[in-house]
């Protein structure tokens, strides 16, 4: 396992990063058995970071809240920090991009 030089980010042999001391609050829409919300939830974990999970699964309050926020009917819909990151394929992106790391460290 080797850290960064800054010390916030540690990859193991296999090249998988997990976010040490994360700073920004992740949130995220979903519902229980979407699968996007899985693989979403999935690498998050996997970073090693806490998920204030809103699930919308029979709550349409809920569901208006995250639609005007987002603009979006789908789940999940991911926000860390202040950064509406979108779903689970633009979440991929970010980490494809070596961008996710950073974003999760952001003050």
């Amino acid at each position: 396992m080797s850290v960064s030089q800054k010390g916030l980010i540690e990859k193991n042999d296999l090249g998988d990063t997990k976010v040490k001391n994360v700073k920004a609050k992740i949130v995220m829409y979903s519902t229980r058995f979407c699968p996007f919300c899985i693989r979403a939830k999935m690498l998050l974990n996997q970073k090693g970071v806490q998920i204030d999970e809103k699930a919308v699964d029979f709550k349409p309050a809920l569901r208006q809240e995250m639609m005007a926020k987002s603009g979006q009917r789908t789940v999940p819909q991911i926000w860390i920090g202040e950064t509406h990151v979108g779903g689970c394929d633009e979440l991929f992106m970010l980490e494809r991009e070596g961008r996710l790391d950073r974003l999760l460290n952001q003050i």
